[in-house]
């Protein structure tokens, strides 16, 4: 198992390398969903988090209502793989969502963006479509593609607050 201060590092620069990533919740009727989302990840060499923009929707809100968690997966064709499995809560409100704006905003590319190019947010932060996710992972898990082919699974980083 990796400490913290070495694997969030490494889980940020392949994160931010690959930019989307695969993002599961779990609704009342117990069956999983996925979504192709966009973190901004930041480590400040104690705590990592993440926060996603993303639209509100009645079935997101149900399934985060249910159970709090999602589990992230980034890929890319060399087999890079990365997962943060994590609690999520909910940026609602307007001074939360006009930072999240600015954070997006301000981060450096690949990973920054303008949200106004999400047709649904154009009218900005305030919009009823934009709102946030605020992460906070218990588990990370970081694979390099040459991890896999190698078969050197000893070099497998995880993490886990258990």
């Amino acid at each position: 198992m990796t400490d913290l201060a070495t694997i969030a590092p490494a889980f940020v620069d392949m994160a931010h390398r690959i930019v989307w990533c695969t993002v599961a919740t779990v609704g009342p009727d117990e069956q999983p969903r996925t979504r192709i989302l966009h973190p901004y990840w930041t480590w400040d060499g104690t705590t990592l988090t993440g926060v996603i923009a993303t639209s509100p929707t009645p079935l997101k809100r149900a399934h985060l209502d249910h159970s709090p968690y999602l589990s992230l997966t980034y890929w890319q064709p060399n087999h890079d793989t990365c997962t943060a499995d994590c609690s999520a809560e909910w940026i609602l409100d307007d001074a939360g969502r006009e930072e999240l704006w600015r954070t997006l905003a301000e981060a450096p590319e690949p990973v920054g963006y303008d949200p106004a190019i999400i047709p649904p947010w154009k009218d900005g932060p305030l919009s009823p479509a934009f709102a946030g996710l605020r992460l906070r992972p218990h588990r990370l898990r970081v694979m390099p593609g040459e991890v896999m082919l190698q078969g050197k699974p000893e070099l497998l980083m995880t993490w886990s607050e258990s």
